[in-house]
């Protein structure tokens, strides 16, 4: 390979290997600001496990003892995992799925093993939230009983004694009740739509019947209800294009500017705006996909930005004297922060290394084009370090597809710029934390939009001589090797590409997915029957003899959602045109690699069979 810099000189396992980028993947969630402190949940990717964790005066202590890992699967993404109460915290435990409460004691760790609150075996739970009122939990339930899976919201009191509260529609998310426990508030949504395409906005005031506020048709998708100091309903909505918030109880205007104020809520638990005691708001939104921290009042809305130099913001929270929230940056790792509320001040409680020197380092950089009829894509170019001359490039495309890819340090492109690859992260049509429309612009066309932004975007940077167009690569996992599969049919071009357990028959997802995701590739592609067709040119089994160029393949063996036989389906289809193919397994893997150890052998058999190819 040809190069200068850093992937010539210096042996860049010496920097940055495929060991050291796999145990970067740490990540936090789930933060919480209580009991004069703030918790947190921790992924280690060394033991595939998720921690909760304390910080109070500066010490951090983990609450779960060994054979604990706080995470909920309901809707199989799971999300809002733990909540504080008030003796200390309930959490989902992620063998079982059933919720435990641990106390905090006067030190800050946990006082006593922890202790079952459910005994529902057939059951999940998440989006966990504390009534104090109540002296008891709300909950999103899941329940696999009867062999249909039913969704309500229930009461759960901490010595076990639960509640049906919510059933009827087909799913439920972000239930909250005001301080007095009289007014309770959520968001449901029935099939076919998914969270982010159409939702109500309901509530339940003591001796009422349910209300719908807001959502009656289907043209807006609302999420986050969060009662205010004053007792006022507010929520996210997209109906004017953007999540914004709306004051429910007010007059119905979006406040604040033209954004998203969060990303599409595939996990339950999201608290991406929070409305504070003195009438102000602590909420994060993304301009041109760069997300940016505030705090201001809802209206005229002057501003003041927080934690400039980062640029993602999740789980918000505060208390008298701080805002805290997880974060993320270009230059390090996830952090949890502690910002000062009086002078702004920045504190990392934990996380926030700078694996990387500033030389070896490189930063993300905008990237719009046009695709399609006039339409406009979005992305984040980074180039290898040393920058050489026209140098290979690796397209990653991140899954959903209704997700997004953020300008903060990923490991995995550390991994690749350094050793003489540039990388272009792409939000392609159909992405969101660009608007509600942006967002819908895939219906229909999941496999083919996409494809036409990969073009564009390639076209772009080769105009510019920032990369060679015979030397591009396309990746992703999930949804986003579907989308790989289709570019490398698609655009001969290409030199190679991986699917990491990837969509390669969409009719065999169809059949077999889970029931958040029941009807999104109709929603994506069309009517099975209706648009047979379409499903036939866009399925990638069926256009294997299309693909020119190599692919390695990366599958779970225990992956429930692509499962084993249908990448050894498209695999064997490749090799029996005597296309170079890779295919590794991965026994102790689902859906989406967990393990330290396999994601690095991962990354370093991806990289060594790129290096074939150029």
């Amino acid at each position: 390979m040809q190069g200068v810099g850093y992937a010539v000189r210096t042996d860049p396992d010496s920097i940055w290997s495929a060991e050291q980028a796999a145990a970067a993947s740490a990540d936090f969630a789930e933060l919480h600001a209580a009991h004069g402190g703030v918790l947190w949940v921790a992924f280690d990717p060394a033991l595939a496990r998720c921690g909760l964790f304390f910080c109070r005066d500066e010490v951090v202590r983990e609450l779960t003892p060994p054979g604990f890992s706080v995470r909920s699967r309901v809707y199989e993404y799971g999300g809002g995992a733990c909540c504080a109460t008030e003796q200390g915290v309930a959490f989902v435990n992620e063998r079982d799925q059933q919720v435990y409460r641990i106390d905090i004691g006067l030190d800050g760790g946990a006082h006593g093993a922890p202790y079952p609150i459910t005994d529902q075996p057939h059951c999940r739970y998440g989006d966990l939230s504390f009534v104090s009122a109540w002296q008891a939990l709300l909950a999103v339930e899941e329940s696999h009983e009867t062999g249909a899976v039913v969704h309500r919201l229930v009461r759960i009191g901490l010595t076990g004694h639960r509640q049906v509260l919510i059933e009827g529609a087909d799913f439920y998310a972000a239930p909250v009740a005001d301080p007095s426990g009289q007014r309770l508030a959520w968001i449901e949504w029935d099939r076919p739509y998914q969270p982010w395409v159409a939702t109500r906005l309901c509530q339940r005031e003591s001796g009422e019947r349910t209300r719908v506020l807001a959502g009656k048709g289907s043209d807006q998708a609302l999420q986050q209800p969060r009662f205010d100091a004053q007792g006022r309903l507010w929520v996210l909505s997209d109906k004017a294009g953007w999540w914004q918030p709306w004051c429910v109880d007010g007059q119905a205007q979006p406040q604040g500017a033209p954004c998203d104020h969060a990303p599409a809520p595939w996990q339950l638990g999201g608290r991406t705006y929070l409305p504070l005691e003195n009438g102000e708001f602590l909420l994060t939104r993304f301009e041109q996909g760069v997300g940016i921290l505030l705090v201001g009042a809802a209206e005229p809305y002057p501003e003041r930005q927080l934690a400039e130099n980062f640029t993602r913001f999740r789980s918000l929270g505060a208390d008298a004297s701080h805002f805290y929230c997880i974060a993320a940056a270009p230059d390090r790792l996830p952090a949890v922060l502690a910002i000062g509320r009086s002078n702004g001040a920045v504190r990392l409680l934990a996380g926030g290394d700078q694996p990387l020197a500033e030389e070896q380092l490189s930063r993300p950089q905008p990237l719009t084009c046009v695709a399609g009829e006039g339409e406009r894509c979005h992305g984040f170019f980074y180039a290898p370090i040393g920058e050489p001359a026209r140098p290979p490039l690796v397209i990653f495309l991140h899954g959903g597809p209704t997700s997004a890819c953020y300008p903060v340090f990923d490991p995995r492109i550390a991994f690749w710029t350094l050793r003489g690859f540039a990388v272009l992260d792409l939000n392609y049509r159909g992405s969101s934390g660009y608007g509600r429309a942006y967002r819908l612009r895939l219906a229909g066309g999941w496999g083919e939009l996409e494809v036409e932004d990969i073009r564009a975007a390639i076209e772009a940077l080769a105009g510019e001589g920032r990369i060679d167009p015979q030397r591009v690569f396309v990746r992703g996992g999930s949804a986003g090797g579907f989308s790989a599969l289709r570019a490398l049919a698609e655009l001969p071009q290409l030199r190679g590409g991986a699917s990491l357990y990837g969509v390669s028959d969409p009719l065999a997802l169809r059949r077999v997915t889970h029931k958040f995701e029941a009807d999104y590739l109709d929603w994506l592609i069309g009517d099975p029957k209706q648009d047979a067709e379409r499903y036939r040119s866009r399925t990638p089994l069926l256009q294997a003899d299309r693909i020119r160029a190599p692919v390695i393949f990366f599958q779970g063996a225990l992956d429930a959602v692509v499962v084993p036989s249908q990448t050894e389906t498209m695999v064997e289809a490749l090799r029996r045109r005597d296309l170079p193919v890779e295919y590794h397994l991965f026994a102790e893997e689902r859906h989406g690699f967990r393990q330290a150890a396999n994601l690095a052998e991962a990354l370093r058999a991806e990289h060594a069979f790129y290096r074939r190819l150029i």
